[in-house]
């Protein structure tokens, strides 16, 4: 075999050998903004049109409040929530509104009715229509579980509820926010940056930093089973870690979109005894949104829990006034 021959397959063979040894996380596989599903700018190109909200069973009444099971559509799905509605004559325009976005539960022990009982009459009592969406594959709600963190699944479960609420007849179109608890935090940051008619947002012990932040943070740390683990594996193994790959991740992350929020506020709320998800999440949003000049208010609860629990009441009443002064 002639010597430059011999040189030209062997250099050849050296570099697919170095090719082979970098790690996958090391890699970067092109991707399209405008088209990947998780992608704020293709989920911003997206409509989200909800539908008329259909009572399925009446519940018995709160205080000063209705309650029922309703549901709606997202994506063709029939998905159920939470719905109450203040007693009395709804003011000109119609009463604000809340859609309340829950935390994780695992999907097959999640019922519409059940958790978050306390959070939701708190609510209700001060005057607030809340529309709590059970998401895909939870409880009754139709189609399959996905998770909100490598997913839109959930997201867009919950901007087509905003779109079906604000379509309510007792509900002003013009003021509506958002309140989201852990895994529900993110779906409100996520949320708000995609749809700039949400007027405002409330987030407790929130899974809101971005992706880089998230991983680390969540590092060896013991997490409940979750429906979006091995999507989690793929996107890893396709696009690498954040580290090699921040275009990919910054185009995923709400994070990266915070100046969209143009001057709608945030306020949240963490405990610095947070097991689930680390007080470092909801910092990382608030240098976010300091860099971003976007306002906001922050509660650290030293001692406290992922529920907040030593806190409740406070909490929920910051909660209440925030949304009194701001929808």
């Amino acid at each position: 075999m002639p010597s430059l021959l011999r040189t030209a397959l062997l250099v050849s063979a050296f570099s697919l050998s170095l090719l082979a040894a970098v790690p996958a996380q090391a890699r970067v596989v092109p991707f399209k903004p405008s088209v990947y599903p998780l992608a704020i700018e293709a989920m911003r190109a997206r409509t989200y049109p909800g539908s008329a909200i259909t009572t399925r069973e009446v519940l018995r009444a709160g205080s000063n409040y209705s309650r029922s099971v309703v549901s709606y559509q997202s994506d063709g799905l029939r998905i159920n929530a939470l719905l109450t509605l203040p007693n009395g004559t709804p003011p000109k325009g119609g009463w604000p509104a809340i859609v309340f976005n829950h935390g994780y539960i695992p999907p097959e022990q999640y019922r519409t009715t059940e958790r978050y009982v306390a959070y939701l009459d708190a609510f209700a009592r001060a005057g607030f229509v809340v529309l709590k969406p059970d998401y895909r594959g939870h409880g009754s709600s139709q189609g399959e579980p996905t998770g909100a963190y490598w997913s839109p699944d959930y997201t867009t479960d919950v901007l087509n509820a905003f779109s079906s609420l604000q379509k309510h007849r007792n509900v002003n179109p013009a003021r509506v926010g958002m309140w989201g608890h852990s895994m529900g935090g993110h779906i409100t940051l996520r949320a708000m940056v995609v749809n700039s008619a949400v007027k405002a947002g409330n987030i407790w012990a929130g899974v809101v930093a971005p992706y880089d932040v998230m991983l680390e943070g969540w590092r060896g740390r013991s997490r409940p089973p979750s429906v979006s683990r091995s999507r989690r594996a793929e996107i890893l193994a396709k696009y690498g870690e954040p580290v090699s790959n921040p275009t990919f991740y910054q185009a995923i992350s709400p994070n990266f979109f915070l100046k969209d929020l143009a001057g709608r506020p945030l306020q949240i709320h963490h405990g610095t005894a947070d097991s689930d998800v680390p007080l470092s999440f909801a910092q990382a949003l608030v240098n976010g949104l300091k860099s971003a000049g976007q306002p906001y208010s922050f509660y650290v609860y030293p001692g406290d829990n992922h529920n907040l629990s030593r806190n409740l009441g406070s909490a929920l009443q910051r909660s209440v006034e925030f949304f009194k002064k701001n929808l």
